[in-house]
């Protein structure tokens, strides 16, 4: 059976728009509304340059730029738009950003510190439809997909948690909601992240897209030549748990997903990522790691096991490390290339949506005292 993506219900906006975002122009655009104002094209790199390079605040703070022309920018365009309503620091590095969008939706994002990299996972969508069963993001469905601008907005913020001598050296795309149900926008978002002129300047082996596997959607990836990498999001090793697991495989099937995995492989080059969460008594068992030796052999991917970060109010739990020990074993034995991931932010609510789900129904009433702005 195909999955057929359909856009998340429209919600009133309570806070219209009235500027466009400065995150939603490219270069050209840029160089075009410049042009018809009377100021010179080569202003637009400069401008891009203070929001992407310089972690420029404002407009105000784009001090060689004429006064005359950092006014106009102020009028005709917005800066950032969400608002940081809390700021979560872990003992182990992690930071954790709870965003609030400018018609009311809440999102996270998050900053991971691992020796020298610099990774950060970014959402794409206000919630989640997958409906994975241990995941904070999905429990109320989702709200909307996310704009472009508020992609790399989340990108800036984490990217201004850092001293200035340091910078973003990964990206994935696994924070809240489905990448691939929001993939023109996802894309745009990461053009610009890896652009080395106007952008981010990551590079694109450096950046991730996460998926609980939509083979059509993969398809367009395959086809565009997509130079990022591909995690599917397995969880199990058969349709029937990983149907319990994740709802949305009913429709799927674990089948065509690894086949338009293959693909997307043969396609890029790119070594794909399959992606499992660890639960106690569910699929944690030797037979789970035999089914997934079985299911993954002779395929060019890694395998990262994640030990699951428990989520208040879900019934699920941590395997024990003996549990731990001898799935890890039955796949090394197995010749799987598996990566066993250090949980990361456990003294704080890291897990996707856990600080979202927390805050829900705490009203808002401006940024917290621990908040970085902007």
């Amino acid at each position: 059976m195909t999955l057929e993506l359909t856009p998340p219900p429209s919600k009133p906006i309570s806070n219209p728009i009235e500027k466009p975002s400065i995150l939603e122009q490219s270069l050209d655009a840029m160089s075009i509304w410049l042009s018809g104002r009377g100021h010179p094209r080569y202003r637009a790199k400069q401008i891009l340059a203070w929001v992407y390079h310089r972690r420029a605040a404002s407009f105000a703070d784009m001090t060689d730029l004429p006064k005359a022309l950092r006014l106009e920018l102020e009028e005709a365009f917005d800066f950032f738009r969400s608002t940081t309503v809390e700021t979560q620091d872990s003992e182990d590095g992690t930071q954790k950003l709870l965003l609030q969008l400018h018609d009311g939706g809440r999102i996270e994002c998050v900053l991971l510190r691992d020796g020298p990299r610099r990774s950060i996972c970014v959402s794409s969508q206000v919630g989640c439809a997958m409906g994975c069963v241990f995941c904070a993001s999905g429990l109320d469905g989702v709200d909307r997909n996310l704009t472009r601008a508020e992609i790399l907005e989340q990108m800036l913020k984490l990217q201004r948690l850092l001293p200035p001598d340091e910078r973003l050296s990964h990206i994935v795309m696994m924070g809240m909601g489905e990448p691939l149900a929001n993939l023109p926008r996802v894309l745009d978002a990461l053009a610009v992240a890896k652009d080395p002129e106007i952008g981010l300047g990551i590079s694109p082996r450096r950046i991730t897209i996460s998926t609980v596997g939509i083979p059509a959607s993969i398809d367009k990836l395959a086809e565009d030549r997509s130079p990022y990498h591909l995690a599917i999001s397995l969880h199990a090793p058969n349709d029937l748990l990983r149907s319990q697991l994740v709802p949305v495989n009913k429709k799927i099937g674990i089948e065509p997903i690894l086949a338009a995995a293959d693909r997307y492989f043969q396609a890029t080059g790119r070594r794909l990522t399959f992606e499992y969460v660890l639960l106690k008594d569910l699929n944690d068992s030797p037979e789970c790691a035999r089914e997934l030796v079985q299911l993954l052999r002779g395929r060019t991917a890694m395998l990262n096991v994640i030990p699951y970060n428990p989520v208040p109010g879900l019934p699920y739990e941590t395997p024990s490390p003996d549990a731990i020990y001898e799935f890890r074993r039955t796949l090394v034995d197995g010749g799987i290339n598996v990566m066993f991931r250090q949980r990361k932010g456990n003294d704080i609510q890291a897990a996707c949506g856990q600080l979202r789900r927390l805050r829900q129904n705490e009203p808002f009433a401006g940024p917290s005292l621990v908040t970085l702005e902007p």
